[in-house]
């Protein structure tokens, strides 16, 4: 787990794409904290938490690719 973190630390500081990409990860968790604590939904803003969700999980799979990639590259 420490490792994990040293590593992603390590990526957002030397890795422009990994930061960027963290940077709007939190942005998109922080939106849909905001749209958990609503009660109620209109039509767009279940459309556009629907959309979050899935730029954060693409956004999420690309940060597993270039993590995997570092390890891949740093492990030979």
């Amino acid at each position: 787990m420490k490792d994990a973190q040293e590593l992603i630390r390590k990526l957002k500081d030397e890795d422009q794409e990994f930061a960027k990409l963290w940077e709007e990860h939190e942005h998109f968790e922080n939106k849909l904290e905001e749209y958990t604590k609503m009660r109620y939904l209109t039509t767009e803003q279940e459309l556009d938490k629907k959309r979050i969700q899935k730029l954060k999980l693409l956004g999420k799979d690309r940060m597993a690719e270039i993590i995997r990639k570092h390890k891949t590259t740093n492990a030979c």
